[in-house]
């Protein structure tokens, strides 16, 4: 989010401008899922549920998954993806 000046940006913010954007986010965090279920976001997410790890694990969980998160970027009514 850094290069569209929001890396300081609340969890709100950050869903309501993936959600205007048709981003996708990915979090190791449940603080962006949360709000989308009691606000009714249809921001997507990816809530990768893994526990301390690299960048260059969470890249390859993220590769190893592509074909489920191109079907979550398809399929209109779903909007939450965990990857473990």
């Amino acid at each position: 989010m850094q290069d569209f000046g929001l890396s300081q940006a609340p969890d709100t913010i950050l869903l309501d401008f993936a959600e205007r954007e048709g981003f996708i986010l990915v979090s190791k965090d449940s603080d962006f899922f949360e709000p989308g279920l009691l606000r009714g976001h249809s921001a997507k997410i990816v809530w990768v549920r893994r526990g301390n790890c690299s960048t260059r694990e969470i890249e390859n969980i993220l590769r190893h998954d592509a074909a489920y998160i191109e079907h979550l970027a398809r399929t209109g009514n779903l909007f939450l993806l965990m990857l473990y």
